[in-house]
């Protein structure tokens, strides 16, 4: 199976793979290359279509490698799209998150969009305003939508974004960097991913519980099941961002308890996200907020650095090649 690996680098644009990360090329071609891009989404029934979430909004990339900017109330009023998902059901309903926060759907493949009304804070004296860090469809209900915000805890839909809850009970510091939905049995458990570690809900988001890591450090950034939800997940942890060192941890039981997963040599910043897709669950990919590249085969019992590293990275995606 050929697969397409991307990159996405705060000031070079996106990159991409063809040989599992050993080289690599600019992809969107035909978009301005600086830029900053914080998101990347893609989908199943559209075959090699790439979207991404930039500060000059949102971008697609079709299977033939050429990009377009797509307008979007994100090109309003200087705002950058920090998070972009599309529903598993159908690829036409697009949500995309904003920094400063706010959030939007189209329902027919981005010609379109209203803004959601979701209630977030205006401003906040550590980044100044909120921004959306992850926007997850939930696996056990169609119309519900879980969003993760940096500083305004977790917000939550049961009707396609119509309505929201902010659930904030039990964080010591709302700010969340990234979320994980689990349906564990037809149970759902939450896991995310904070500026002070990490969080569990067993009760829909009603109340969170703090689980120390043992770790030097307990600040963390993306957090992420494997494809094939055999309970494995993985949590980027480190000494904060975009920090200096930091290690992947590693959990078999849906985050009850964690291990290294020994990312080999010294990372050199906090690793900041994991890259699974179900075409083949055993192939990972990691990387460093700095740009530090680390690739597994065997569903993340080994890694090994590749030998590419960039200036920067916020984001990974790969897919079975188009």
């Amino acid at each position: 199976m050929k697969t397409k690996l991307y990159a996405g680098t705060v000031g070079w644009g996106v990159w991409g793979s063809d040989d599992l990360g050993e080289t690599w090329d600019f992809a969107f071609k035909g978009i301005y290359a600086e830029n900053r891009i914080w998101a990347l989404c893609s989908h199943d029934l559209e075959p090699g279509i790439v979207l991404a979430g930039s500060d000059r909004g949102l971008l697609r990339q079709a299977a033939d490698g050429a990009a377009e900017h797509v307008p979007s109330p994100a090109d309003e009023n200087g705002r950058c799209v920090w998070s972009v998902e599309q529903a598993p059901h159908d690829s036409n309903i697009i949500l995309m998150g904003t920094n400063p926060g706010a959030l939007f759907r189209s329902d027919d493949g981005g010609k379109s969009w209203r803004e959601l009304p979701v209630d977030l804070v205006d401003s906040c004296p550590f980044i100044g305003k909120p921004r959306v860090t992850r926007i997850r469809f939930d696996p056990l209900e169609t119309d519900a939508i879980w969003v993760s915000v940096e500083i305004d805890a977790v917000h939550r839909s049961r009707d396609g974004g119509d309505t929201w809850e902010k659930l904030d009970n039990g964080f010591k510091f709302p700010d969340i960097h990234d979320i994980a939905v689990i349906d564990d049995g037809g149970r759902r458990k939450l896991l995310a991913a904070t500026a002070v570690g990490l969080y569990q809900s067993l009760d829909d988001g009603a109340s969170w519980e703090w689980k120390k890591l043992d770790s030097p450090w307990q600040y963390t950034r993306g957090i992420k099941p494997r494809a094939d939800l055999d309970g494995t997940v993985f949590l980027c942890n480190g000494d904060g961002p975009p920090g200096s060192q930091g290690r992947l941890l590693r959990s078999r039981d849906w985050g009850e308890s964690w291990e290294d997963a020994n990312l080999p040599g010294q990372t050199n910043s906090t690793p900041w996200m994991v890259a699974t897709h179900p075409a083949n669950p055993s192939l990972l990919f990691t990387c460093t907020n700095l740009g530090q590249m680390y690739r597994s085969n065997d569903g993340g019992e080994v890694w090994q650095r590749l030998p590419r590293e960039f200036g920067e990275i916020r984001t990974l995606l790969w897919h079975p090649a188009a």
